[in-house]
């Protein structure tokens, strides 16, 4: 099969899977967005902090997909599987710890990033009823990055845009239908994503038992993924803390600046997830070429990768600055959030095509294993846009100016640095080492 095939084979399917995921933000602030400023942009707050949250953990479906593909690809499929399993004991351990911790801790957090009054209240309500679905979302993690190690990106495909229909039902029977307000978008957003790990990990459960693989937790394999994951959870951190900072600027900059920034954080998640499906092809092609010992074989998965990613970044800048005006208003009726939301989107547009070829990179070298230079690396660029942000904070005005600046300073500087660091390592052989 041709690389091109394969890349689109395994793409596609993940394509799909992502896509569904930030759905469930769509469709939370789209019903939310009906209730009025203050809730909208309380799930905004909240959003972001349980995105973080999960973020942070992206390691167990990263670090996962590359050395369950390596191992796929040296031959020893036993083996690929088991590391998915100590993956789905890890998810379990950290899911139940971070939930009780958000819930714990909601009021402080978001109090942290500068909410007050209606609402500061409205985003703990939103963290109260959601955090218990936070076990749930990283079973689908741990899970989703062994059956892509395995190169089965259709199986999360159907459970994610299951997951996507469920939840959005269930946000418009409770929100609009009960009347329960931002807990019950929270509610039913948690419902479905502990169903969701619940067939997941019944998924790798029984392909674990299939090769004899036994189901009970390994002390020595769970703390081994906790190890190989911890650089890129350093990465992860670093990359969602420029996040959190983002969001603390815009809350600076007003509820109209601060409402807005969450429907465009929407629309970015969608589109950068799309690309991100290129990065999981990566990923698993990367894993196996460098398990099964073919340099040339990683060579080409880079470079049609690459050329697919800036391809599909333009596109998708097209479509999420042309059509900008018509979209913001399902999320919206204030005609200064919607003003807001459109002049920060066309500065999202403008920077897509970088932002395909960064996604596609860091796939390509997570694939491969070099979780060390990617934690350096993701130091170094919030450090970048640290400044950028400040500068900002300090000196840009409310509305929809201020919104555009802040774009500017996160899809512009902060999408660049990553840019200039991941390319100048692909650039050279360091991250390429073969076998297991």
């Amino acid at each position: 099969m041709s690389v091109d095939r394969q890349i689109l084979a395994l793409a596609v399917p993940a394509l799909g899977a992502l896509v569904a995921e930030p759905l469930f933000v769509l469709v939370d602030s789209a019903v939310v967005g009906h209730l009025g400023t203050d809730p909208l942009a309380g799930l905004g707050l909240a959003s972001t902090l349980l995105v973080t949250v999960v973020g942070l953990c992206v390691f167990l479906a990263y670090a996962t997909t590359a050395a369950v593909s390596r191992r796929l690809g040296a031959g020893d499929q036993r083996g690929a599987m088991q590391m998915g399993v100590d993956g789905l004991w890890l998810a379990v351990g950290l899911g139940l710890a971070l939930a009780a911790a958000t819930w714990a801790g909601a009021r402080p957090l978001v109090e942290a990033l500068g909410a007050r009054g209606a609402v500061a209240d409205e985003a703990v309500t939103y963290l109260h009823w959601s955090a218990p679905g936070l076990p749930g979302m990283l079973v689908v993690l741990a899970a989703t990055g062994a059956l892509r190690g395995l190169q089965d990106t259709r199986t999360p495909l159907g459970v994610a845009a299951s997951g996507a229909v469920v939840n959005a039902v269930l946000n418009v029977a409770l929100v609009l239908g009960l009347h329960r307000g931002i807990g019950g978008s929270g509610a039913g957003t948690a419902a479905t994503q502990l169903a969701m790990g619940a067939v997941l990990a019944t998924v790798v459960a029984r392909g674990a038992r299939e090769r004899g693989v036994s189901l009970r937790p390994a002390t020595a394999g769970i703390w081994s993924n906790a190890r190989a994951g911890t650089p890129l959870l350093v990465r992860t951190l670093s990359l969602r803390a420029a996040i959190l900072l983002a969001a603390w600027v815009a809350t600076g900059l007003g509820a109209v600046s601060l409402a807005g920034h969450q429907v465009v954080s929407a629309v970015w998640g969608l589109a950068a997830f799309a690309l991100d499906a290129l990065a999981i092809a990566a990923q698993a092609l990367v894993g196996h070429a460098l398990g099964a010992g073919d340099v040339a074989r990683v060579r080409a998965v880079l470079r049609r990768t690459l050329q697919w990613g800036v391809g599909a970044g333009a596109v998708l800048g097209l479509v999420v600055g042309g059509a900008s005006w018509w979209y913001v208003r399902a999320f919206s009726s204030d005609d200064d959030v919607r003003r807001a939301a459109v002049a920060a989107l066309v500065v999202a547009a403008v920077t897509m095509p970088m932002a395909g070829w960064v996604f596609v990179l860091d796939g390509v070298l997570i694939g491969a294993g070099d979780g060390r230079f990617l934690a350096w690396a993701g130091v170094g660029t919030f450090v970048a846009f640290v400044p950028a942000a400040l500068a900002v904070h300090g000196w840009a005005p409310s509305g929809a100016a201020g919104l555009a600046w802040l774009w500017v300073a996160f899809a512009g500087v902060f999408m660049a640095a990553r840019a200039t660091t991941t390319g100048w390592r692909a650039r050279g052989d360091d991250w390429i080492r073969l076998g297991l």
